[in-house]
């Protein structure tokens, strides 16, 4: 049985809902780490509904942080564990989007996945095993986990940027020519990639520029 994710939400400002970018937080993190994004992009895509809901987990210690799952060489927690809990927040996520698109009235292909970090692995694993391709996949400073296993369990290939600094001491940068080429490997043929040059675990300004374009482009604003 899936859980019910809470999310904070950031209506258009135009009033009606033409398309929704929905935002996928990091490890430790929660929705409104990135809903606060949807007021510089908002001004750029007014009839877009921006959903951030926050992970199902929460962190020890942490009573404002959320995990989809674990991480080993953080928590001490097992890889079985780790792998169990990410699958079954990957299922909360499917559950998530569907009830979304019903409620808001929309098409997957009116719909962003816009994920950060472990975020961006959720999105990574989630959208590409989805019936109907979502309009795209916005991956920043994240990982494509078991890329081993993507061209088995693929079933849509929505359009994919990969955006990661240079600098990050996180997620190694080497992360990202390591998910698009195992996504090409995959079958995938719209695959994107930017560097944030000077810019460690986050999000630069030139990589929000890069994503603007890249979802004014797939939503067709």
């Amino acid at each position: 049985m899936t859980r019910v994710l809470n999310a904070g939400r950031k209506e258009p400002l135009s009033g009606t809902t033409r398309s929704v970018v929905v935002f996928l937080h990091g490890y430790g993190a929660n929705g409104a780490d990135l809903l606060g994004l949807a007021d510089p992009l908002g001004e750029h895509l007014p009839d877009t509904l921006f959903v951030a809901p926050d992970a199902p987990e929460t962190i020890p210690g942490a009573p404002f942080g959320f995990q989809w799952s674990p991480i080993p060489w953080i928590d001490g927690s097992s890889d079985d564990a780790a792998e169990t809990a990410f699958r079954a927040s990957a299922a909360d996520v499917d559950a998530f989007l569907d009830a979304l698109m019903v409620d808001e009235d929309v098409l997957p292909e009116q719909v962003v996945l816009f994920g950060f970090s472990q975020g961006t692995m959720m999105a990574l694993h989630v959208a590409p095993r989805r019936e109907d391709p979502v309009a795209g996949i916005v991956a920043f400073s994240g990982r494509l986990l078991q890329p081993d296993l993507l061209a088995d369990e693929v079933v849509s290939r929505p359009p994919v940027l990969l955006v990661h600094g240079d600098a990050d001491d996180v997620v190694p940068p080497q992360s990202l020519p390591e998910a698009a080429e195992a996504l090409q490997g995959a079958g995938w043929t719209d695959v994107y990639a930017h560097i944030m040059k000077g810019t460690g675990h986050g999000i630069a300004p030139d990589g929000l520029s890069v994503a603007l374009a890249f979802m004014r482009d797939k939503l067709g604003l």
